[in-house]
This record gives C-alpha cells, structure tokens and sequence, in this order.
C-alpha cells in the first residue's frame, strides 16, 4: 500500500483532535482530567463566586475529594458534573451552582429551508408565550388571573405586562401563577411589582463582588398601566419557582402585599453567569447575592415559604377560594367609601350659592375621581343637572370647574364652564372660556368646533350688547 505524505496525516491527526474536542470524542475521564478541571473550577470560583470565603472552603473541599479518590468512578462526562454539582453545593448550598456538560455543537446545514423552519419554530413559541405571559384571564367572582412564565427582559415583558394588567385592571382580586416560573430579569420583577404599589418601596437589593457594590431596586413611580395597590393580592408557588419568581414573591411577603399560596419555592437567590471550565464542561456561578431590605437575608437555600401550603396541584383551587371572599370584602369596603364621599359631596353642592367657597366643592370632586367613582361625563352630566333640572348654576359653576381642573386639555370642559358662568352673570369670563374652548377644539380637530364657535360669538355679543 502506498504510503499517505506527511502533510496528509499530520491534517488528519488535526482534523480529528478537533472532533475530539468538539464532539467529545475518546474523551479521557480520568484522575489527570479530574485534576485539571478542579483546578480550574477552583480558579473560577476563587475568582467570580460573590462570597469569597465560602470559595475557599469550597476549592478546599474540592482537593480534598480529589485527594480521597471520590471522583475516580466517575469515567464520563455527565457522571463527573452531577458529582460535582453535588460536592460543591454541600459546602455554599447554592442552588445556582451547578456544573454541566458542553452540549457538542454541531453546524447546522445552512439552507434557506432551513431557516424558514427554525423562523417557524420561533413563531410557533412567540405565540404560546408572550413576554413569559402564559395566559390571563377573569374568574369567577370578579378575579383576575395571569399565568407568568418567566420575567423577560423589560424591553420585551414590560409592554405585555401593560395589555395584561389593563385586562384585569377592574378585578376586586388577583391571582399570579408562579408555579412555573424559572426566574428571569431582576428589572422586570422591579417593573412588575410596582403594579401593587402606590407609594415608594425598597423592593430588593443586589450585592456584587465585582467592584463590591449594591444595586437597589425599588417600586417605580409610573408603569404604562393602572396601578393596584389596594387589590386583594395572591401568589402560587411550587418546588419549580425559582430564583426572579422567587424573588417577586418574597418581595411581596415581606412587605405584607400578598398571601402566598402554594409549595416551598426552589430555594436560589444569587444570581450570576455561566463560566466555561474546558471544552467539554461549564459551570454557573452566581456573582452576586439577594439581600432583602426588610428581612436583611435572603432566601438561599430554603425556598420562599407560603403563608397558606397546598401542593402545587390544588394551590390554584384554594387560592380562588380565598380570593374570592377577599375580593367581596374588597368590594364592600370600596362600595361603603364611595357611598360616603359621594353623598358628602352632594350635601355640599345642595348648600351652594353665590358667597360659597368653589374650592371646596373642587376638591371634593377630585377626591371621588381619584377613587374611580366619576369622570369627566359623569362631573358634566350632574353640572347640568343642578343647572337645568335643580335650577342651581352655582353648584352646577363649582362642577364644571372641577372638570376643568381635571380635565384642562378638553374643550367640551371650557364650554359648559363658560354656560354656567352666563348663568350666574359672569359675562367677561364666559368669553374667555369660550375662546378657550375654541382653541382647543381647533388644537384636537374636535368635531363640535363650530358648535363652540357659535357659543363664542353668541357671548361675545351679549357681552357687547350689555
């Protein structure tokens, strides 16, 4: 047989290095293996792992297995990582922490059928999930529900979070499904949880090694939905949530926002980034470290506990039941508040007259605005209502104020203002809301312009006339 030329095996010898590398090959998994990749986890972990000490302990405890021989059944890849993961996790119970193999990579075929079936793939996915949003929806007993799947980043979550929480903005409760929740963007936890809040709240903080510095994250003063800080609140949990849902749900435990329903939660609060060891294996290794401003701890370890423990079956069941007697008591309450504040508002327009201090009544109204119990129709109609049906233009004058006031950029507001004010004598100041009125119906292209323009001249006229 004719013997190949040098360069021909040297490239084959080549070649195949390469697969064994890339593939996995006649890997040997021996003690010098096991050696090597310790000394470079040990590296790894002394390095970047945010507490320095328990990396100490832990490389020490890694030689001293090694020394012992605890590692030499372990001959492939797969039974060396979960022997790792399981050594090193002894010493820093961090849940995070795992060592995994390489997945071999394979180039993928390049074609253009290709591509349309992985872009295919990617829409199919888009659609059963959006935003880590599973589903949302209205139960039973005016509660809302949303299933979260994980906490995407806030350039892709927060948008949907928006359309969701919109859904259930009128619920008198609401459930978060957690129980299959793997965690995700600290910001969009951030983002999420200033829903349920309406004032400014220390959520969580982040301890970094790297330039040993803390990151606060606190409730955010506007999110592009409406807030519900006084809705009933209940979170599922299962063994499955996890690091970000874990957090979420810690968050509003200890600050007394929710009642927790559910299992004991997976237990990891530091958060990091993967770490290559060789070729064949990687390593996850948290860099930083939750520290919960309310409890200074964390959850690490042992899991976020429920205040209300179901399995992860029935959680949803016996969370409903619950939420629904909160969310009549919701109700009531709310129902018993409006009733006052509007009946005291009423009493007050009833005793109004010409001397009557506007303020008062303008305060009043935007009171029972920010409670959602009128807008800017309801504030109009009931104007009219003294004005025509009551024959009391002031208290009707004080109402259409209080739109204005709430209202400034409307001109419907301006022109039944400037009405009001003909009626009670006030000529000059009619016109000026009047021309108003005009200007921003000229601004917004509004289609009763020329209905206001009417209203103008017929002011201006009598205002001349007189």
């Amino acid at each position: 047989m004719k013997k190949l030329p040098d360069c021909i095996n040297k490239l084959a010898i080549l070649v195949f290095c390469l697969l064994s590398s890339q593939f996995g090959i006649a890997q040997t998994i021996d003690n010098t293996y096991h050696t090597k990749v310790i000394e470079r986890l040990n590296t790894l972990l002394e390095a970047n792992y945010v507490f320095k000490d328990v990396a100490l302990k832990t490389s020490a405890h890694l030689n001293k297995q090694l020394k012992a021989g605890a590692f030499e059944s372990k001959t492939d890849l797969s039974s060396f990582a979960e022997a790792l993961t399981k050594e090193v996790q002894s010493i820093n119970q961090d849940k995070h922490m795992r060592i995994r193999p390489t997945p071999p990579y394979e180039a993928p075929e390049n074609t253009p059928e290709r591509l349309v079936e992985e872009h295919l793939n990617r829409l199919e996915r888009g659609r059963s999930m959006v935003g880590g949003f599973k589903s949302a929806k209205k139960l039973d007993g005016n509660v809302g529900y949303f299933d979260l799947r994980g906490f995407a980043p806030v350039s892709i979550g927060a948008p949907v979070a928006d359309q969701y929480m919109n859904l259930l903005s009128t619920s008198d409760a609401i459930i978060v499904d957690l129980r299959k929740n793997g965690g995700g963007s600290p910001a969009m936890v951030q983002y999420l949880c200033s829903y349920f809040f309406d004032e400014r709240v220390h959520l969580n903080s982040l301890y970094w090694r790297q330039g040993d510095r803390t990151q606060e994250f606190w409730t955010l003063d506007e999110v592009g939905g409406k807030k519900l800080p006084k809705v009933p609140l209940f979170v599922l949990t299962s063994s499955r949530t996890f690091s970000g849902a874990e957090e979420f749900s810690y968050n509003m435990q200890t600050r007394k926002r929710a009642t927790l329903v559910g299992e004991t939660t997976g237990g990891g609060a530091n958060p990091g980034g993967g770490f290559d060891i060789n070729a064949d294996l990687t390593v996850f290794i948290p860099t930083g470290a939750a520290v919960n401003p309310v409890t200074g701890t964390n959850w690490e370890g042992v899991g976020v506990i429920p205040e209300v423990k179901t399995s992860a079956e029935d959680a949803l069941e016996k969370a409903l039941e619950l939420a629904k007697v909160e969310a009549e008591e919701y109700r009531t309450k709310r129902n018993t508040e409006g009733k006052t504040l509007l009946l005291g508002m009423v009493k007050l327009l009833g005793k109004t007259d010409a001397n009557t201090d506007q303020d008062e009544i303008v305060a009043k109204v935007k009171a029972a605005y920010k409670s959602e119990l009128v807008g800017e129709n309801d504030i109009n109609q009931l104007g009219y209502m003294y004005m025509q049906d009551f024959g009391n233009s002031f208290a009707a004058e004080a109402l259409f104020k209080s739109n204005i006031v709430l209202f400034p950029d409307s001109p419907n507001v301006y022109d039944s203002y400037a009405e009001a004010l003909i009626k009670n004598g006030k000529l000059e100041l009619a016109v000026k809301s009047y021309k108003k009125a005009v200007k921003l119906a000229e601004a917004h292209k509004d289609p009763n312009m020329n209905i206001f323009k009417e209203n103008l001249v017929k002011a201006e006229q009598k205002l001349n006339k007189d």
